[in-house]
């Protein structure tokens, strides 16, 4: 018979073989990490840099959002908002009206311990069975990426408002495309893509790439390039996450040289990031 660390282990093992590679780790790391950010802050009350919201209010919505997401890993269905960008704000709104906590401590508590639920639930059910998310239906493991996505992108804004280094990195990016790749299609713009015609190859230095093809101001994306694009761009991976967030501005990013575009329509490459609307 297995002692109960023989089993722990197993369990730890499951999480780690269901998931990509580093996934289970960033995703623990990362909850940590914010965690620890909301640990150090002087005032929960402080505003943060481009958001409406404060310090505390920032650390309610991820506690709120891990838990949601832990949830729906675990097979349980929650409607929040209509799936697009619009209405999952106006949920995520109403949530955060509905939660009173804003102290550090029990938030940093909470957001540790969801992330871990997520993981647990991952360990106890098929990892490729399809679940219904706020951003529409994906399965266990883009979930974990959609989650681990949300928490860089509040992570980084809490980091910017308490002045902190903050946690995203070129490896934890690369485990953000699957969410990416599925969420995509979903935040097109309509307006700025009508009517489009055209096919990018997107390419991460360092490692990870997609390609998206528009038909008619409709986008399909895919973890391959398509035939024959006509731009592709090249971009550092921690930009490209700032930019997909709506953290980054694109022309700061060109000016930089942390974006580079070529092929047939190298002019192309500006416009890509105004297709899509940050969710």
């Amino acid at each position: 018979m297995s002692s109960e660390a023989d089993q722990g282990q197993d369990v730890r093992g499951t999480r780690h073989e269901r998931l990509p590679g580093g996934l289970a780790d960033a995703i623990r790391t990362t909850a940590q990490e914010i965690a620890e950010l909301l640990r150090g802050a002087p005032d929960t009350g402080a505003p943060v840099p481009g958001l409406v919201w404060t310090v505390g209010e920032v650390g309610a919505h991820l506690a709120q959002a891990n838990e949601l997401m832990a949830e729906v890993a675990a097979g349980r269905t929650h409607r929040h908002g209509d799936g697009t960008v619009q209405g999952i704000a106006a949920a995520n709104e109403l949530a955060l009206a509905a939660f009173g906590e804003r102290e550090a401590e029990p938030l940093a508590a909470m957001i540790v311990t969801q992330a871990g639920a997520y993981l647990d639930a991952v360990a106890e059910h098929p990892a490729d069975e399809t679940l219904m998310t706020p951003m529409g239906p994906m399965n266990r493991v883009v979930l974990g990426s959609y989650l681990l996505t949300h928490m860089l992108g509040h992570g980084y804004d809490l980091a910017r408002a308490l002045k902190r280094p903050h946690m995203v990195d070129r490896a934890r990016v690369v485990l953000t495309l699957p969410f990416m790749v599925e969420a995509m299609p979903r935040v097109t713009d309509p307006a700025a893509a009508a009517g489009l015609n055209a096919r990018y190859a997107v390419r991460l230095w360092g490692g990870g790439r997609f390609g998206v093809t528009f038909t008619d101001g409709t986008a399909a994306v895919g973890h391959e390039f398509p035939d024959r694009p006509d731009c592709t761009i090249s971009i550092e991976p921690v930009t490209f996450l700032l930019m997909a967030l709506g953290r980054c501005s694109p022309v700061g990013a060109m000016a930089r040289g942390r974006v580079f575009a070529w092929g047939r329509k190298p002019w192309m490459g500006p416009r890509f990031p105004e297709y899509f609307k940050a969710p």
